[in-house]
């Protein structure tokens, strides 16, 4: 009888210890789950915010790029435009590069310019392309620092 006493203990006890796992694994799992959906839901709606963020520096950058296109069309304004758009370009530069010169930044530019004006040119039909000689006469010498 004392055998039996203790197989119903040992099995009201184990009984008892997997029904506590179970819902505390349970409350465990809803707890999870309640978390991933709130992180779901703050995800989506940074990547909304973001998205949104995105579309309006694009549109900022295309008004400002049109802006500029058309203000260049007109010969005076575009002339004053064009030294404005230089010169805030140039203070852009400088900020970054506060030991800067005017000659580095020109130096900067030509040799910039220089690499695009080539892949424009090479793009060319050869009978009009001009010679790489006189492309290297119109880059001007700069220091190498």
């Amino acid at each position: 009888m004392f055998k039996f006493l203790k197989s119903v203990v040992l099995l009201a006890w184990l009984s008892t210890t997997l029904v506590a796992l179970s819902i505390g694994m349970a409350v465990w799992s809803f707890q999870l789950s309640v978390g991933m959906a709130k992180l779901s839901a703050e995800a989506a709606a940074t990547a909304i915010r973001h998205r949104k963020e995105v579309l309006r520096t694009v549109a900022r950058v295309k008004a400002k790029a049109r802006l500029q296109r058309t203000v260049a069309m007109i010969p005076i304004a575009g002339i004053a435009a064009g030294a404005y758009f230089e010169e805030q370009e140039y203070q852009e530069w400088l900020a970054e590069n506060p030991d800067g010169t005017r000659q580095e930044y020109a130096c900067g530019l030509a040799l910039v310019t220089a690499e695009v004006m080539d892949e424009v040119l090479q793009a060319l039909p050869d009978k009009v392309r001009p010679s790489p000689q006189w492309i290297s006469e119109q880059v001007p010498e700069c220091e190498t620092p």
